[in-house]
């Protein structure tokens, strides 16, 4: 995994009133919607492939067995309910927070609505791909425009926080946590899950540099 230093200093840690006073808001914006519109298109790709989603949508394609929702609304339920968790660990939601729980899954029922079944696997491979790769980029996106954390980005660096446990300790831990109850639910896991696993934290840091908006009259954190 490799990165620059500098792209990740630029990364600032504001409050939610900062983080609409820190400047270049209209570009922000733009970036914001535009990366989670994105991420809704790169889940409805994954799910029609039929190879697996990633852990969080294992969660989400197991709630819709259970319940009447679509798997774009058990995503916008899970967000609201995972930053319940926010409350105790003092974690402050900024407008992309909410966005992120709202945006991102309306956009995938929307995308799976008009999105055709595949059968061929050749196809669905090109869909699994394509699908772990804008997710990398919008991912990039969100992050880059510096408007509030999402939903489960939030309870990680929380929990991180919270315990001294690294980052990567707890990311893991959370993804394995919800590919079970995802499975023990019925979910939607497979090669892709692997794959994605695998791939998007080095692609989502190789793309985060030439993404994040700078501010340069802000102190930026240390590396």
């Amino acid at each position: 995994m490799t990165t620059t230093a500098a792209p990740m200093r630029a990364l600032t840690d504001l409050g939610p009133i900062a983080q609409l006073r820190a400047g270049r808001l209209a570009r922000r914006l733009v970036q914001l919607y535009a990366g989670l519109l994105l991420y809704g298109f790169s889940i409805a790709l994954m799910v029609r492939a039929h190879l697996g989603l990633a852990p969080w949508d294992v969660l989400h394609s197991g709630l819709t067995r259970w319940f009447p929702i679509d798997i774009g609304q058990a995503l916008v339920i899970v967000s609201f309910v995972v930053m319940l968790g926010w409350i105790p660990l003092r974690e402050l939601p900024g407008l992309g927070t909410i966005s992120n729980a709202i945006v991102i899954g309306v956009s995938t029922d929307v995308f799976l609505s008009v999105f055709p079944h595949v059968s061929a696997v050749a196809l669905r491979l090109v869909l699994l791909l394509a699908g772990i790769t804008l997710q990398a980029l919008a991912t990039a996106a969100y992050i880059g425009a510096q408007l509030g954390r999402g939903p489960r980005d939030g309870l990680m660096t929380g929990l991180a926080r919270r315990t001294g446990r690294s980052l990567r300790l707890v990311r893991t831990a959370m993804e394995l946590t919800v590919v079970a109850l995802g499975l023990l639910l019925g979910g939607v896991a497979g090669l892709g899950t692997i794959a994605y696993a695998l791939a998007i934290g080095p692609l989502s840091q190789a793309l985060l540099p030439p993404l994040v908006v700078r501010f340069p009259d802000r102190g930026e954190l240390p590396g």
